[in-house]
């Protein structure tokens, strides 16, 4: 039934010169670049699923299921009425919906059901679809998502929950997980004094027992900072093991003997965005656990999950600015200022290209190293996935808020109240940069790959060199990058400069391989020529500004 118009005609003016309402979108095939990108990268054989997916993501229902899981966000219940504790987060029904959509669409498993088959891209393409309407809910799902190749470190813990993990069933029930017909699985990891230095954490594991089936028990007794989703069946945990150092842990909610494990929830965070899903602090004390991986290698451990979360920020990072960008067309499509649309207004209209071309950028450079970890058992494409992972993760992630913002000011001041989708995804942009390691981290981590890994940098130089001889703006910066490379002179201090340099060198041999030439030109002419600062808008002349928007626009 079409929904009735509301009332434009008042008692002392008539509304006119505002965009109609939105409506349903189709996050697949409105988005003509997205659509080229998966069948670039080798993802044809699943579009049947994306299609599916961007409709069901996309529809107005789904929008408006996850205004009200922000608006109504989750409350803790420590105890019940009775005085038990029992840890609990009461969530809005909105938000279980949300979450049922989600892994029924297999959010956070499409990976390992498509091993050896483009799973991780279509994992890509799936974050980047389903963060548009709403990114808490997608917390949990990069969390399960990630957690898998972690668990096969230990057999005996994977044969027990991967096939829960690979179930498609949302159970929000808080019961023992072999009690449910689908499970989800966090991590925690930072601590008040450490953040990102782990090595710093001071929880503790001391061995509970003696070694059964399924690993070695420990009791976990220390205080971690931020523990989000927290109702998931299961949590990776890093905790010191005495003459060990750190080690790695599967804490779950729920004890083998069927009691609650010993999970206590101190407060919940009052986040700047990110509404919708819980972020605690939780106290562990003589709180069950199971090792994971070897004794002293819990970082090494872990480091598997942060990997896939680190991919995950890039295309959800990718998602919001493309969502960003759809309300930024709707609007100035559909409101007029001095005789002519927004969107016909010259300096708008470089506005609007320019975010189109930071937008497709992105997406093509998080589903290149999609692709390389889908490729992982070719030694290049995995050094390229290894270093790519931290270069997409620093570069999206920096650039997402920045876009954000100017797409909210395309609208003005109705991009600036709640009724609004814009201070949603504003609040939610800079989330990605933080989780999994902020800028500096990223840096330092990319250094970790050139100086450890001495294949990283010759794949992904293989990689750039491929579009050479196409453009003079990419071929110029392809040789600054190798001039800034070899001075090993205070290289630790200028490793955001590089990181940004290869983010952008790669991006614009992506482009220039593969996009329209509109798209590949302005983007070397802009962001690889030396005057470029970086503000949207300033395309210099000469861009095919119609073309460019024309693509970016939904079908």
């Amino acid at each position: 039934m079409k929904p009735r118009s509301p009332l434009s005609e008042l008692p002392t003016h008539d509304v006119f010169n505002m965009p109609p309402h939105q409506g349903d979108q189709n996050l697949w095939s409105d988005d003509k670049a997205l659509c080229e990108w998966t069948k670039i990268q080798g993802g044809s054989q699943h579009t049947g699923h994306f299609a599916h997916v961007g409709n069901v993501g996309g529809l107005d229902d789904t929008f408006e299921k996850a205004h009200q899981a922000n608006r109504h966000g989750p409350e803790l219940r420590a105890f019940d009425r009775y005085g038990m504790r029992t840890n609990a987060v009461e969530f809005h029904p909105a938000y279980h919906d949300l979450m049922d959509i989600a892994v029924s669409n297999q959010m956070h498993n499409f990976a390992w059901h498509n091993e050896g088959n483009a799973g991780h891209l279509g994992q890509s393409v799936l974050t980047y679809m389903f963060c548009q309407p709403e990114g808490g809910v997608m917390c949990p799902m990069a969390m399960t998502y990630s957690v898998v190749p972690s668990l096969r470190t230990t057999p005996s813990l994977a044969k027990e929950w991967v096939p829960r993990v690979l179930s498609n069933n949302y159970d929000k029930r808080d019961i023992p997980a072999e009690e449910k017909t689908g499970s989800m699985i966090g991590m925690f990891m930072t601590e008040k004094q450490g953040g990102s230095d782990v090595r710093m954490n001071s929880t503790v594991a001391v061995p509970f027992g003696n070694a059964t089936g399924i690993g070695t028990e420990y009791l976990l007794t220390g205080h971690k900072f931020f523990c989000s989703a927290p109702m998931c069946d299961a949590f990776l945990v890093l905790a010191n093991t005495e003459g060990a150092g750190i080690s790695c842990f599967l804490v779950p909610r729920w004890r083998p003997d069927g009691q609650r494990n010993n999970l206590f929830i101190q407060r919940m965070k009052d986040k700047l965005g990110n509404k919708s899903n819980a972020s605690t602090e939780m106290e562990f004390q003589d709180t069950y656990g199971v090792m994971v991986g070897d004794e002293g290698r819990g970082i090494r451990t872990i480091i598997e999950m942060v990997t896939g979360n680190r991919l995950y920020c890039a295309m959800s990072s990718a998602g919001i600015m493309r969502q960003a960008l759809v309300q930024a067309l709707h609007h100035t499509s559909n409101r007029s200022a001095f005789q002519k649309r927004l969107i016909q207004q010259p300096l708008m209209r470089n506005v609007l290209a320019d975010m189109a071309i930071e937008v497709e950028a992105a997406l093509a450079l998080g589903l290149r190293i999609a692709r390389a970890m889908d490729e992982s058992d070719d030694p290049a494409s995995a050094s390229l996935a290894r270093i790519g992972t931290a270069v997409a993760k620093y570069w999206n992630c920096k650039r997402c808020p920045s876009l954000v913002f100017e797409a909210l000011e395309c609208h003005g001041g109705p991009g600036y109240v709640e009724e609004s989708i814009m201070p949603r995804l504003y609040r939610e942009a800079p989330l990605n940069s933080i989780w999994e390691g902020s800028g500096n981290v990223m840096g330092l981590d990319v250094l970790r790959a050139m100086t450890r890994e001495p294949e990283a940098i010759p794949a992904f130089l293989t990689e750039v060199e491929k579009a050479k001889g196409n453009d003079a703006n990419l071929d110029r910066a392809i040789e600054d990058l190798k001039a800034e490379l070899s001075e090993p002179i205070g290289m630790e201090g200028r490793m955001r400069h590089i990181t940004e340099m290869m983010a952008l060198t790669l991006q614009g041999a992506l482009l220039v391989q593969h996009s329209p030439s509109a798209v590949a030109e302005a983007f070397c002419a802009s962001r690889l020529a030396p005057r470029y600062r970086g503000a949207f808008g300033t395309l210099p002349q000469g861009c095919d500004l119609d073309r460019i928007i024309e693509r970016a626009l939904p079908n």
